[in-house]
């Protein structure tokens, strides 16, 4: 078996080099299929899913088995000021491989995200409550999970959130380097989510990869938090003797007026993966604090 793994120098594209490489994550080993996988790892200046001809190339050259989709412009501010970069990789780089993978018959795993939804429900979002995006970036999102759904038949779209990982940068790795150095600091307590180990979310989409239930799913930590709740738990983890004092979303606007618009609660509930008896996902305090007690040590 053989697996591509594009925007291999994030966060999520890393931790999968890692996971491949060690055939096992936290939760425990990974599948037997993976024990003589060939994989390929490529970031952003191996790859450019926006250039068609050059992706189509590239895949044709290799001919994966899956295509790991890890490639994006996350940055939410930004993509508010450059949405046609937003729609260039998030959009059109996703329809790209879609029908780069058709063509040569491979798998695409395509990692989505919660600001597809608008935030405004009461409970958790399941995989088939209705998108209604309030950003460049959830709406760049959105439009490459239906380019995907449309041009590829093999396909896996995997919404998460929150993620943090050892590569890169993230909230909880902000939230230690801030302790260490401030007395305050101060959090929105308004909006909630599901923090995401990324080592407990590759372990799933590798999972997954390898089977034929194709379609949508949700893979992110169990149980939801706002960032308030989130960076109490990390100083808490850390040790750490600074104060994490609440503010409200609109307060912190006034301090970055550029902030493009948080969903209020983005988070979502694992219903495909219990329904493919799939789901290992941990709570997310405990893999927070396996992570926070692993950072401090180094």
């Amino acid at each position: 078996m053989k697996i591509l793994i594009t925007g291999a120098k994030g966060q999520l594209g890393s931790e999968l080099e890692k996971v491949l490489t060690e055939k096992k994550c936290s939760i425990g080993a990974i599948g037997k299929d993976y024990d003589n996988c060939d994989y390929l790892t490529l970031g952003s200046t191996d790859l450019d899913i926006t250039d068609f001809e050059k992706a189509k190339e590239i895949l044709e050259v290799n001919k994966p088995d899956i295509v790991i989709n890890c490639a994006a412009y996350t940055n939410v501010d930004e993509c508010e000021s450059n949405p046609e970069k937003a729609m260039a990789v998030n959009a059109v780089g996703a329809k790209n491989l879609a029908v780069i993978c058709q063509g040569i018959n491979s798998k695409l795993v395509h990692i989505s995200t919660d600001y597809v939804f608008d935030g405004e429900s009461e409970s958790p979002y399941c995989e088939w409550d209705l998108c209604n995006p309030k950003t460049i970036y959830g709406k760049s999102k959105l439009l490459g999970e239906r380019y995907v759904r449309e041009f590829a038949k093999k396909y896996f779209i995997i919404r998460t959130s929150w993620l943090y990982g050892k590569n890169g940068k993230n909230f909880v790795k902000t939230i230690i380097d801030l302790g260490k150095k401030k007395n305050k600091i101060e959090v929105v307590n308004d909006q909630i989510g599901n923090p995401t180990n990324v080592n407990d979310l590759a372990y799933h989409i590798l999972d997954i990869a390898t089977t034929e239930d194709y379609g949508i799913y949700n893979c992110v930590g169990e149980g939801c938090c706002s960032w308030f709740d989130l960076a109490a738990k990390i100083v808490d983890y850390a040790d750490l003797s600074c104060k994490v004092a609440p503010v409200t979303t609109l307060e912190y606007q006034k301090i970055d007026f550029r902030a493009a618009k948080r969903p209020r609660n983005s988070s979502l509930c694992n219903l495909m993966l219990k329904v493919c008896k799939k789901n290992r996902m941990r709570r997310w305090e405990e893999t927070l604090k396996d992570f926070v007690l692993d950072a401090i040590k180094k």
